[in-house]
């Protein structure tokens, strides 16, 4: 009994150091919270906030690894598809505005899981 437990704490462990270095996964509320200061440009144009090119750039920040990113492109698309309001342009211009590049086109029709 002693030896099995022994086995489940180890496996704990080894679990714990591998998941630890760089195991923060970007998520959608992530994703929504760093850009919603941008809603009001891409449902109306015009300028684009300072607080929203601030969420733009740390978005991209944080979306280092590929799975961030198909990740981050699969928040947008569902952004995107429950906000009837969002114009597609103003969307597809965000990024350059904000002086950021992604390697993607932010479109309802990205496949994401080509994404790199």
């Amino acid at each position: 009994m002693a030896n099995m437990v022994m086995k489940v704490i180890g496996l704990v462990l080894a679990c714990m150091v591998v998941a630890a270095p760089g195991a923060e996964a970007i998520t959608c509320g992530q994703v929504v919270s760093l850009l919603a200061p941008c809603l009001g440009y891409l449902t109306k144009g015009g300028a684009v906030p300072p607080a929203c090119c601030n969420g733009v750039r740390g978005l991209n920040n944080a979306a280092k690894s590929t799975p961030d990113r198909q990740t981050t492109c699969g928040c947008l698309k569902n952004i995107y598809s429950s906000n009837s309001g969002i114009n597609l342009s103003n969307a597809g211009s965000l990024p350059g505005k904000c002086g950021v590049n992604i390697p993607y086109k932010i479109s309802p029709t990205t496949d994401c899981s080509k994404v790199q």
